[in-house]
């Protein structure tokens, strides 16, 4: 297993996207019980700081990957740098192609109603050999019968590997609370807005923006409402160095 990378308290994997990716795959091929992928970014881990209760929810996962590039910056801050930002969109995309290449079943849960189906067939197209055994939208109660009915579905549908896109920090919470029931699934992979990506209805940021480390901004471009949210990124940036300065 990699290494761990402590940043703000939360336990980062210091891998890039291709060791993230084998390690993935290798549990596939040779592991036992499920392995959990968590894909933090700044915002969670501001979340995990303000409300300690979240560390050991986020700390349980197999494997905890920087999915921001403001995670990244506090690594260097930190003098304890990550060597890449690993986007979980993009993780989720290659444990796809193998899974296509080796004929594992995947199940697609989250998003709203729709959306997981438009994301099997554009995922089926671009990658052939892939089979997306079952889906099923977000929108159900996380307890009781009905989280009882999509768990069943779930593994009746003989799928190996499970995406989990509910939300921060729904996906965890759901996956923690009941990894002990998804028999037969190998991963699960907590990927929040990655059905609407695969679907086709939201686009990810033009390359120029990730290279320039402007993703966020191209993201709060198109969807103005999110500054709520941003504003946690500046907050937890100075806050890292004050932590630096502190400790």
């Amino acid at each position: 297993m990699s290494d761990k990378i402590n940043i703000r308290g939360v336990l980062f994997d210091n891998v890039t996207l291709s060791e993230a990716t084998s390690l993935t795959v290798e549990h596939l091929a040779h592991g036992d019980g499920l392995f959990s992928v968590f894909t933090p970014n700044s915002e969670i881990v501001q979340l995990c700081i303000e409300d300690n209760g979240f560390y050991p929810l986020i700390n349980s996962a197999s494997l905890v990957i920087p999915d921001g590039i403001g995670v990244i910056k506090a690594s260097r801050i930190l003098r304890t740098p990550l060597k890449e930002k690993v986007a979980g969109v993009e993780l989720g995309e290659a444990v796809l192609k193998h899974c296509a290449e080796r004929g594992i079943g995947v199940f697609f849960l989250g998003a709203k109603p729709g959306v997981a189906d438009e994301a099997a067939q554009a995922m089926e197209k671009k990658y052939p050999g892939l089979s997306v055994c079952g889906t099923h939208d977000g929108y159900f109660e996380k307890t009781g019968e009905e989280n009882d009915a999509v768990i069943a579905e779930v593994v009746a549908s003989g799928a190996k590997v499970l995406f989990v896109c509910l939300g921060v920090p729904a996906q965890e919470k759901w996956i923690d609370a009941n990894r002990a029931r998804l028999n037969g699934v190998k991963v699960a992979l907590a990927l929040g807005g990655s059905l609407d990506v695969y679907s086709g209805n939201v686009k990810r940021a033009p390359k120029l923006f990730i290279r320039l480390e402007l993703e966020w901004f191209y993201r709060l471009l198109k969807e103005p409402k999110r500054i709520g949210r941003m504003m946690k990124l500046p907050k937890f940036y100075f806050g890292t160095w004050l932590y630096r300065m502190k400790h």
